[in-house]
């Protein structure tokens, strides 16, 4: 159980993870997968399956049709195995890095910024 909204832990596919983000895109869930794992941490990507809608029961001397497969997943929840990991601190501790070697600002890690500018303080933005 999660003592805050902030630090939340969950098991995806399998695995107890410190979820990092929930119902995110492909390209977002891509993104972080790449920033974490190159800050050195084990990330576990599961989709969220979308409810299929409920299927009417056959007419009288119908035969039932077969069950539609899955839809894919659209949207995806992003997790660490790290258990101490928390996004809030990660980001304004600065203990992230870009693969170019730059602190991971808040507006990087928000995909607002292509580079991280981390010269400038997150303050004065």
């Amino acid at each position: 159980m999660a003592i805050n909204k902030n630090h939340e832990f969950e098991e995806l596919d399998g695995v107890k993870c410190c979820i990092v983000e929930r119902a995110v895109t492909p390209d977002r869930a891509q993104f972080l997968k790449t920033l974490l794992e190159g800050n050195g941490y084990t990330v576990v990507v599961s989709g969220i399956i979308p409810k299929a809608a409920p299927v009417p029961p056959p007419a009288e001397g119908e035969t039932p049709a077969p069950p539609s497969p899955p839809p894919a997943p659209t949207q995806f929840t992003v997790g660490v195995t790290d258990m101490t990991f928390n996004t809030i601190n990660a980001i304004f501790g600065r203990l992230l890095r870009t693969k170019e070697g730059h602190v991971v600002t808040l507006a990087y890690w928000k995909q607002n910024e292509i580079i991280s500018n981390d010269e400038v303080p997150y303050f004065e933005f």
